[in-house]
């Protein structure tokens, strides 16, 4: 399995462009940064460029509630072998 170096979530807050995207990227239930979202730690613009398409996607459209769009990317991610 291939590693990824990231930077560890309680060394976010010494980087400032990191500190200010904590809060959008930290999943309220475990205290802690997703890996998929970690991974963009050593890039904040790509980390807030994926966190920004998650939102839209998430909440761009009136007529799927949220659950139809995470069932949505759920099928998607099962179709692509993703085990995320």
């Amino acid at each position: 399995m291939a590693h990824i170096a990231t930077v560890p979530d309680e060394d976010w807050s010494d980087n400032t462009a990191l500190a200010e995207l904590y809060g959008q990227v930290v999943d309220p239930t475990y205290g802690r940064v997703d890996n998929i979202m970690s991974i963009h730690s050593l890039n904040p613009r790509g980390l807030a460029a994926h966190q920004g398409l998650y939102a839209s996607a998430m909440a761009g459209t009136a007529t799927l509630r949220k659950v139809e769009r995470e069932l949505i990317a759920l099928v998607v991610s099962l179709e692509n072998h993703c085990h995320y």
